[in-house]
């Protein structure tokens, strides 16, 4: 039986706010949490508000994260959503949105939106995954290890180079009593580039981003290395659950993990929160970084700037596709994809799956991979 099944249900939401906590940078110890519980027993709380009070006595917030604190505490026990402050100057945000307030999560029951405007709030649910283009991801999968672009690596191997394979020699000399006919040589291994895949789940991509998960399954098992985020009001990593070989398994998964599907938008922050880890900065580092997203970015366009410019720095190349780019027409209007444009090194159509691969695939074909210059 896993941790999480023998865990009594009542003290689920107080190992939930922990986590909650330490994810937000909160210092709290396993220590703070049993005290938290255990004076929650004590006092045989009438209320919440017996219980928020013992939790700020525990687990001692700083008076300049209160507010924060007890913000992540009506989340996690009263079931509100975080609509999170959007900084710098939203781009055609509604005048009455106050960033401040906190909504309800929506009802099951209620009308789905369509998720055709881009919205700052935050919005956490899981998605289930229809549709399926096969035919056009196990094309797409066969064309990928010939197709990706290709970088030397540090390992050598036996070939025409200048340098010389003392261990190979050793070895010729071993077998042939000393004599040796020919100084074995050595040059430098090429391996794919890793490709780093950014996937905007807000509601504004509502109606591709089931075949954009499917995609990058697709890419998952085909390539040497990829990485896969979902950026909307979270940053969530899901490549381990897409590694899994069966598709359906893997999106369940993933579905799982990512838990701001068809939400706000609020790109700028997620990427700055990727490039603060040092181990998801990494990943982009020499890497060909692919973004879905149609750029609708609701928290202003000075983070999304200030992010671009060092992911580009990291990369290889960038790829930004969005369905928007199904018109030939098309055209960056919002201010913030407009400040990026020289960011990029593609635009490209995102609108399906068949249409990321081909821009994909057409993109790294038509890039110079590097020669096969001896070592």
């Amino acid at each position: 039986m896993s941790a999480e099944a023998a865990l009594p249900r009542p003290l689920a939401p107080f190992m939930a706010f922990a986590q909650t906590l330490r994810a937000a940078g909160f210092a709290v110890a396993p220590e703070q949490v049993r005290a938290l519980i255990a004076a929650v027993g004590l006092l045989g709380p009438k209320s919440l508000r017996d219980i928020r009070r013992a939790a700020h006595a525990t687990l001692g917030p700083s008076p300049e994260r209160r507010e924060e604190f007890d913000a992540l505490f009506d989340e996690i026990f009263l079931g509100h959503m975080l609509t999170a402050e959007a900084f710098g100057e939203p781009e055609d945000m509604p005048a009455a949105y106050d960033a401040g307030e906190f909504e309800m999560m929506p009802d099951a029951a209620e009308e789905d939106p369509s998720g055709a405007d881009a919205s700052v709030a935050e919005r956490l649910f899981a998605r289930r995954f229809d549709g399926d283009e096969s035919e056009a991801l196990r094309a797409f999968a066969r064309a990928v290890p010939v197709a990706l672009p290709r970088r030397r690596a540090r390992r050598m191997t036996g070939g025409k180079g200048r340098l010389a394979d003392p261990r190979r020699a050793f070895r010729e000399m071993m077998r042939k009593d000393g004599e040796m006919t020919r100084l074995p040589r050595r040059i430098r291994q090429l391996r794919q580039r890793r490709v780093l895949l950014l996937v905007d789940v807000s509601g504004s991509m509502k109606a591709g981003t089931d075949g954009a998960l499917r995609l990058c399954h697709a890419l998952v098992q085909a390539a040497e290395q990829v990485e896969v985020f979902t950026l909307g009001t979270r940053l969530t990593r899901v490549t381990r659950a897409l590694k899994h070989r069966s598709r359906d398994q893997a999106l369940a998964l993933a579905s799982g993990l990512v838990a701001d599907w068809d939400g706000g938008t609020r790109l700028g922050e997620a990427l700055q929160v990727f490039l603060s880890v040092p181990r998801f900065a990494g990943f982009a580092r020499g890497a060909l970084v692919v973004v879905l997203s149609d750029g609708l970015e609701r928290g202003g366009s000075e983070a999304l700037i200030s992010a671009m410019e060092r992911l580009r720095g990291l990369a290889w190349s960038v790829l930004w596709l969005t369905p928007l780019a199904a018109d030939r027409a098309y055209r960056a209007e919002t201010g913030a994809l407009k400040a990026i444009l020289p960011l990029i090194d593609r635009l490209g159509n995102g609108a399906t799956p068949q249409a990321i691969a081909a821009e994909v695939l057409g993109f790294a074909k038509g890039q110079r991979m590097p020669a096969r210059v001896p070592a």
